[in-house]
């Protein structure tokens, strides 16, 4: 078995230089067009298409502190958004309410 040698961590390097920086042959233009040519995508900030899901903040002291998420299509999110906004009512409240009116609904009549 042969020993490696480690190179010196603390060896003189006064006569090191740093290698100039080769100049570009290529112009920006050019890197744009092969860029696009090939469907590479661009790293500028897009506008957003559509309106975000939420409006501005909902902020609220109820004395709800608990979390429910759940999945839903967007255009569910929105009516349950719409519907909050017509009553002026909390997401929180709104909840309630709908479970309460399913309860009311599926109660066997007596």
């Amino acid at each position: 078995m042969t020993a490696t040698t480690r190179a010196n961590a603390f060896a003189d390097l006064s006569d090191f230089q740093p290698q100039s920086p080769r100049p570009r042959n290529v112009h920006p233009e050019q890197i744009d067009r092969v860029s696009k040519d090939n469907g590479f995508p661009s790293r500028q900030p897009v506008e957003p298409v559509t309106q975000p899901l939420r409006p501005a903040a909902r902020r609220h002291t109820t004395g709800r502190n608990q979390q429910l998420n759940v999945k839903a299509t967007p255009e569910t999110i929105a009516r349950f958004y719409r519907l909050a906004d017509e009553r002026q009512v909390v997401l929180g409240e709104l909840l309630e309410q709908a479970l309460e009116a399913l309860e009311k609904a599926t109660r066997p009549s007596r």
